[in-house]
């Protein structure tokens, strides 16, 4: 009898990473329930599911940042045990978080070789030769970074592109990315993707965590689907679709197209003449910017980042000071009013960073459900805030909009980045504004939740409420828009009906600033 093969590649049967009866529990809830994944050598493998369903957690296990409580892990066959990531990194496991961990004053090589200093002769610094380490495996993997660039003055995209050659720097064969493609413009998206196909072909293996199902279908070999800590499924790409992972996730079937019936416009309620406005860098960012949205329709903002749309929302919602122009809420004039002021007027705000704008991360859930409320009655009393009364309307909120676990007493950091958004769209729409200002408001959350807003945001505009909506997400904008404005280098190029509008019209629009001929709107107020 021939002796049992060994690990590795001599047995095409052994997957490169085995995960097996995975479970985890925290204070409040058991995030891994007797996992398996299994992942085979030089492959993509998408992993999914709802915000919440324990993805994270299992990486996190794999990336030693967590503990299992029972189950078993093998790499290359042979059985591991990850007591911290200095381990994983030492088996060649890296992994890129969707919060990148790098320090923006230091360099493109010094954040490379941060916590794994070369150094020559066994006493200084190797820096120069790091940062040739960094531009070959920039060249190898058309990475496309300057090792001698600032972090601080980098793209998202590019930013990411930097943590993915700080974990090759370290050797990594097998990749974990967390929501990779979150914060990314389309665009960046696709040169991701690009990326990983060439790792792919140098051999690496990679686990990908998305919301996203048709990046999916696009970029990955296998895919895994948990649901409630579970795995539920584990397929071929090619021999699923995206309406029966859809269903795997959320387990009932998804509307995947949003439904809604003709808008009853009324009355104008939010107006912009001619406003400019300077952008972080102190340099004109918005250029005579007219636009207006009524009542009763989602006004859609379109076009690459960085063309004003984040100073567009802050002139809007008061975090920025036009620098000329008017605004006007239902006739009244609101330049240059605060947030607070603004929130009082009736004016909501999703905002496209839900860390830095939406939450308090250290404050609990039912806090955070007040914030901007938290001075007037019914939450304030004239000494004191009234304890029952926020944690009622945090039970109310979580309740209606679904948020997990539903913990008010919870802080907000202990939830997921889909359930933390789920928190603010929540506190937003229970304040019933007359104008909601929406800015990437599905950024980072799963299939079913994606629904969920989807629908909420419709329902805002049927009950009269102005919605204006941006987003990268062209789909989202032609789905839920019943006007689409184009921005370009600040300036509004011109405004389509969205049952006029396409993918390839907005894109063309959106990347050189020309209306077609046939809209017949021009440029400016929409």
């Amino acid at each position: 009898m021939s002796p049992p093969p060994k690990s590795g590649t001599d047995s095409p049967s052994i997957p490169f990473l085995k995960m097996e009866g995975i479970s985890k529990q925290f204070a409040l809830v058991k995030a891994n329930d007797c996992a398996n994944l299994d992942v085979n050598r030089g492959e993509i493998h998408a992993l999914v599911g709802e915000n919440g369903a324990g993805k994270s957690t299992l990486m996190r296990i794999l990336y030693g940042l967590y503990r299992a409580d029972s189950g078993r892990m093998y790499l290359d066959g042979d059985p591991v045990e990850l007591r911290s990531p200095a381990d994983a990194i030492s088996l060649g496991i890296g992994m890129v978080h969707q919060h990148f961990m790098l320090v923006p004053p230091l360099s493109v090589t010094e954040n490379v070789v941060l916590g794994s200093e070369p150094l020559r002769a066994g006493v200084v610094l190797d820096l120069k030769g790091a940062a040739e380490r960094v531009k070959e495996l920039s060249e190898t993997f058309a990475l496309a970074v300057d090792p001698d660039a600032r972090v601080e003055e980098l793209s998202v995209g590019a930013q990411q592109r930097v943590e993915i050659v700080k974990i090759l720097f370290r050797g990594a064969r097998l990749l974990i990315l967390d929501e990779p493609t979150a914060v990314l413009t389309p665009q960046e998206t696709e040169s991701l993707f690009v990326i990983l196909r060439r790792l792919k072909e140098q051999g690496k293996t990679i686990i990908f965590i998305t919301h996203k199902l048709s990046e999916v279908m696009e970029i990955s070999d296998s895919v895994t689907v948990m649901r409630h800590g579970k795995v539920v499924g584990d397929l071929k790409t090619a021999e699923t679709n995206t309406e029966e992972l859809a269903t795997l996730m959320v387990g009932r079937k998804v509307l995947l197209e949003v439904e809604k019936g003709a808008p009853a416009r009324g009355e104008t309620v939010l107006e912009l003449k001619d406003v400019h406005a300077l952008g972080a860098s102190k340099v004109p960012t918005l250029r005579g910017i007219s636009l207006r949205v009524c009542s009763g329709e989602i006004l859609g903002v379109a076009g690459v980042q960085g063309n004003g749309q984040t100073e567009l929302v802050e002139v809007i919602t008061g975090l920025r000071k036009p620098s000329s122009g008017s605004l006007r809420l239902l006739e009244r004039d609101i330049t240059g009013l605060s947030p607070r002021e603004m929130l009082k007027l009736g004016v909501a705000h999703i905002p496209e960073d839900r860390l830095k704008r939406g939450l308090v991360p250290a404050f609990t859930v039912s806090e955070n459900l007040i914030l901007g409320s938290h001075f007037r009655p019914p939450f304030a009393g004239r000494l004191w805030l009234r304890r029952e009364d926020i944690f009622e309307n945090a039970r109310s909120v979580l309740r209606r909009f679904d948020v997990r676990p539903q913990a008010p007493a919870l802080p907000a950091r202990s939830l997921s980045g889909g359930n933390q958004q789920k928190l603010i769209v929540g506190r937003e729409l229970s304040r019933d504004p007359k104008l909601l200002v929406a800015s990437q408001p599905t950024r980072g959350v799963d299939i079913g939740a994606i629904e969920f807003i989807h629908r909420n945001l419709i329902a805002q505009r049927d009950r009269g409420c102005a919605v204006l909506l941006v987003s990268a997400d062209l789909s989202e904008i032609l789905s839920l828009s019943d006007r689409i404005a184009v921005i370009y280098e600040g300036r509004i190029v011109g405004t389509v009906d969205s049952t006029q509008a396409d993918e390839k019209k907005l894109g063309m629009m959106m990347m050189t600033g020309v209306l077609a001929k046939e809209d017949g709107n021009g440029a400016g107020e929409s």
